[in-house]
């Protein structure tokens, strides 16, 4: 795993404030999907636990793995009683059961490509759903989009992570799907978007980016001075283009 994927704990209390939650809808559809009641499910990288208390709050009994010791002290601050929670990494995460749901929020990019989806499959009942789903965080304003970029150009090209195996952005189905649809392991994928838009201060705009993997791993003078500059060329508040991407999967029947 990473530097930039071990780079969140340092600031788990930033990321339970400033990063948003997820909507009931995408419950809603991830359960349409599975077209039965999901009773189990295991989340990768559940972080503070957002994604987790969505699922756990509606009756999943949920196993939230997260290798970073301080956002799992965050997670088990929010989440209810039903939920079981692990230190490791997806890729140490061992099949002692299987689940009806395996789900990863903006956490997926972050696993180990080799072997994934085997891994993946051993986890997961068959004709059990995996979910993942995630999106950039754009400014909704392009003319505010375009003076952030320049006030940090001089720190950063780009703040995004790219597609882990280079689809293009405009590409009908995005990653993970394309991944999905080359897998043995699994059928019926289909690719679908929670439009959303939120508003937030300049400030708490900022307060997101200091969760983001691209400054934290910038040294501290120059993450200061990044924020300091974008600072400057932000309204008030801010509108933010935050839709979500959600893949969907069902595990293939064993012959």
């Amino acid at each position: 795993m990473s530097g930039r994927a071990l780079s969140f704990g340092v600031v788990a209390e930033a990321y339970e404030r400033f990063r948003p939650g997820y909507p009931e809808e995408l419950f809603d559809m991830v359960m349409a999907y599975a077209d039965h009641p999901v009773r189990t499910a295991l989340e990768i990288g559940a972080g503070t636990g957002k994604a987790t208390r969505l699922f756990a709050q509606r009756g999943v009994t949920v196993t939230a793995t997260e290798p970073d010791g301080s956002m799992l002290a965050e997670l088990r601050k929010h989440v209810p009683a039903n939920v079981r929670t692990v230190q490791a990494a997806f890729e140490d995460v061992r099949p002692a059961e299987r689940y009806g749901l395996v789900y990863a929020a903006a956490a997926l990019h972050w696993t180990e490509p080799e072997g994934r989806w085997s891994r993946m499959a051993a986890l997961l009942e068959p004709g059990g759903v995996f979910a993942s789903c995630g999106g950039p965080f754009r400014l909704a304003d392009p003319a505010v989009e375009e003076a952030v970029r320049a006030a940090r150009a001089p720190f950063l090209e780009s703040d995004e992570i790219p597609s882990p195996d280079g689809t293009p952005p405009g590409h009908e189905m995005q990653w993970p799907g394309t991944e999905l649809q080359r897998s043995e392991w699994f059928t019926g994928v289909q690719q679908s978007t929670i439009e959303r838009r939120l508003t937030m201060s300049a400030r708490d705009y900022v307060g997101h980016l200091s969760t983001i993997s691209a400054y934290l791993v910038l040294p501290i003078s120059e993450r200061e001075q990044v924020f300091d500059q974008i600072m400057q060329v932000l309204p008030d508040r801010v509108e933010m283009a935050a839709d979500i991407t959600v893949h969907l999967a069902r595990r293939c029947y064993e012959d």
